[in-house]
């Protein structure tokens, strides 16, 4: 990831702004936003409350469209929804009425594709994720650190080359927290090797932790107050693969100190 985007980087923000106009007047999210994210990177994005992380997220995904600039995802455009993404949100959005195993087929049945030809796939998630035996379970038969597991397995079942992820562990305890991000990383390396030696997924992940940032990410997006704008990109050269130990690191802390300076400077 870096500050000017190229021809070869996966995703490409160039010049992109957003407004929002509301009853009350124009709202700016986000102001020159210039940044390229290579294929397989890990990239978080890390900021104050309504500096614009989750409308960079939206934008990505072609859920909105810019004010200024444009959002190129593999070469092109983005001018509509792009179907080759996953995204996982702070709440788990299950629908409870259903298992398991159907919450995960569910993308399935959005594409309009027959969800059997999917269903060892969705168990084979699961079984990753440490849940397999539960594929009958309803979503309140299940902890909030489970049900983000299952959040995460929907978001892989049509193998996007894509994630994005807007603060999936924000409402987590500390230590189902740190469960997570390790399980995360699991994924994120385990999967790549699974499929015959396909690269890593490239995943964009939006956090207010900086420790979580500096834990996860292969570089750290630091955000300014609205409207938001790149005030800074951290390089996180820590070896992986990462362990709790990495944590009590004087790199980890020297990091996360020069990411908190990037916040707080004015």
């Amino acid at each position: 990831m870096t500050g000017s985007p190229t021809a070869d980087h996966f995703i490409a923000l160039d010049g992109v702004g957003m407004i929002y106009e509301t009853r009350s007047g124009a709202v700016e999210a986000l102001r020159d936003i210039s940044l390229g994210v290579r294929r397989g990177e890990f990239a978080a994005l890390v900021g104050p409350s309504g500096c614009g992380k989750s409308t960079l997220l939206r934008l990505i995904a072609g859920l909105h469209t810019p004010t200024r600039g444009r959002v190129a995802v593999d070469g092109h455009i983005v001018t509509r929804p792009i179907a080759a993404v996953g995204m996982v949100f702070q709440a788990p959005v299950l629908l409870r009425w259903r298992s398991v195993l159907d919450n995960v087929l569910l993308p399935t049945e959005l594409a309009g594709l027959d969800g059997r030809r999917y269903r060892d796939r969705a168990r084979d998630l699961l079984r990753l994720v440490g849940l397999e035996g539960f594929e009958a379970k309803l979503p309140r038969e299940l902890s909030g650190g489970m049900q983000q597991r299952v959040s995460l397995c929907r978001a892989l079942l049509l193998d996007p080359p894509l994630l994005l992820m807007d603060e999936p562990f924000g409402a987590l305890d500390a230590m189902t927290r740190d469960e997570m991000n390790l399980e995360l990383l699991r994924v994120w390396g385990e999967h790549a090797g699974a499929d015959g030696g396909q690269e890593r997924k490239t995943i964009v992940f939006v956090t207010h932790s900086i420790p979580e940032a500096v834990f996860l990410a292969d570089r750290v997006v630091v955000l300014s107050p609205r409207p938001g704008r790149v005030a800074g990109i951290h390089a996180v050269r820590l070896p992986r693969p990462r362990t709790v130990q990495a944590r009590a690191a004087a790199a980890f802390g020297q990091l996360s100190l020069e990411i908190y300076a990037s916040l707080t400077a004015r």
